[in-house]
């Protein structure tokens, strides 16, 4: 078996390994369903040679097929978001200097012209699977394997290069951290162009023999139904599902909603992140199904590098302690070591979980590492052993009058409002603190909320400093595929 191989995937395995929208497959069926597209993309060649191989493939066994056909043949993958428009695709096509992309069908329309304009071959899994093809090759696991994109929150997005190696030390470390087993069975609605729905889900499901129910988007009633069946045995969702899913129970009957969270409550992991999941709806969920989300910090650069504990406390509004083949150490604004608690830094790490480079971006690259650390941009605090995430140093950490301000805990205060549903905090410039904190807030329906009355409420529950000077109601906050919030696009 080459390096690269999952080792449950494999002739012979019978076990069921994926259902989608179409039936369910063995490991067996979508091994050889691989094989075959690994080899028709080789063609007559040995070996792809790093060649970048985009797809736009929603979640489905075709997704898997792509995936690691391309990988198997010595290719680099470059999975694309669904939604991503034109525009976009543009901007990820010509980064990573793709050559062919596959794609259902039915998309080829909107695609042929941008794929002709940029010598892109667009093809079908099918068109692939039908070509003849040689023998699979061989090769180190230090080639590189996956191109993912950053979400370009403050800035063009970036392509990040993983390498196999890097791919499986991210599975590898997650699969005993969190207790992965072949009895396992999840759902995965998260955006496959994304490493948490990539190796937290899909990859580490796979390595371990487990069962992926794929769904091209989340439908509340189809999970519920799901979950009260006891289908799944492990979830793993960002923030505001949660929350859509406490307000979907809200809505229900009580006993409907009791047997959901009974369902949950009966589940062996329930996982946050992408995102700081606010205190509140960690306690809520608590509340309704018993499960102590297990929260973790994680990124395109470096997968998964710190996680609450699978067995021993987990901390609402904290991320936890460095992951096994994991170094972290957190680095002051002189980059000299933080050495004791409570005092913020940067999140800096080392460990075969990291990335290789930004594809064709050598300053960017050499810009992200000081002295053989990432520099991850994310600020946090060592409390009682755990991390405490503040925010993104040039986004969520306001330098106001002296002080430096989490928006992240600001935002955690006021989700604690009983007519706030929604908040972002932001810095906005200001002659006399330098910056001033300012919060984009959404309400609740049937609510009203202005200035003077949060200032009021804000009074008893945060230092005066970290009161928002200004507000700005929203029907909704701008987000990307995985739930963050853009925050450069927010203007007052």
């Amino acid at each position: 078996m080459n390096e690269q191989a999952f080792p449950s995937i494999t002739q012979g395995n019978n076990k069921v390994a994926l259902y989608d929208a179409s039936g369910s497959y063995t490991y067996d069926q979508i091994n050889s369903r691989i094989d075959i597209f690994a080899k028709g993309l080789i063609g007559v060649e040995q070996d792809l040679r790093e060649e970048r191989v985009a797809f736009l493939i929603g979640a489905s066994l075709d997704y898997v097929t792509a995936l690691h056909g391309v990988w198997r043949a010595g290719g680099i993958a470059v999975p694309l978001n669904v939604s991503s428009s034109t525009i976009e695709l543009d901007h990820y096509l010509r980064n990573a200097g793709v050559t062919r992309m596959v794609a259902p069908a039915e998309n080829h329309g909107k695609l042929s012209k941008l794929c002709s304009k940029l010598n892109v071959s667009l093809l079908t899994v099918d068109d692939v699977l039908s070509q003849p093809g040689s023998a699979l090759p061989n090769f180190s696991s230090k080639r590189s394997a996956m191109i993912l994109f950053t979400s370009g929150t403050t800035n063009k997005p970036k392509g990040v290069v993983i390498t196999h190696k890097a791919i499986r030390a991210q599975i590898l470390t997650l699969l005993d951290a969190w207790r992965w087993s072949d009895k396992d069975v999840i759902p995965l609605f998260l955006p496959l162009h994304h490493i948490h729905g990539i190796i937290n889900v899909l990859s580490c499901a796979l390595w371990s023999g487990a069962t992926v129910h794929l769904l091209p988007k989340l439908d509340m009633n189809t999970i519920c139904s799901k979950v009260i069946e006891d289908s799944y045995s492990v979830f793993m969702a960002v923030p505001t599902i949660y929350v859509k899913l406490i307000d979907h129970l809200a809505a229900l009957n009580s006993s409907q909603a009791q047997a959901i969270c009974d369902g949950f409550r009966r589940m062996r992991l329930n996982v946050s992140g992408s995102a700081a999941c606010p205190v509140n709806v960690f306690d809520k969920w608590q509340g309704l199904t018993g499960q102590i989300l297990l929260e973790r910090y994680g990124m395109t650069e470096v997968g998964m590098g710190i996680s609450n504990p699978y067995e021993g406390k987990r901390r609402a509004g904290y991320v936890g302690q460095p992951l096994p083949g994991v170094t972290v150490q957190l680095f002051d604004e002189e980059d000299n070591r933080v050495t004791h608690e409570s005092v913020p830094g940067e999140i800096r790490m080392q460990g075969d979980n990291l990335f290789k480079e930004y594809w064709n971006n050598p300053r960017a690259t050499e810009e992200a590492f000081k002295d053989g650390w990432f520099c991850s941009g994310d600020i946090a605090v060592i409390e009682d052993g755990y991390l405490r995430i503040m925010g993104r140093s040039s986004i969520d950490i306001i330098k106001s009058g002296g002080y430096k301000l989490s928006a992240l805990e600001i935002e955690g205060v006021l989700l604690t409002h009983e007519a706030i549903s929604e908040a972002a905090v932001i810095g906005v410039a200001d002659d006399t603190w330098g910056e001033a904190v300012a919060a984009f807030l959404c309400l609740r329906p049937g609510t009203q909320l202005d200035y003077s009355e949060l200032k009021d409420w804000c009074s008893n529950r945060m230092s005066a400093y970290k009161i928002p000077k200004q507000i700005k109601i929203l029907d909704s906050l701008p987000r990307n595929a995985m739930g963050k919030v853009t925050k450069p696009s927010l203007k007052l």
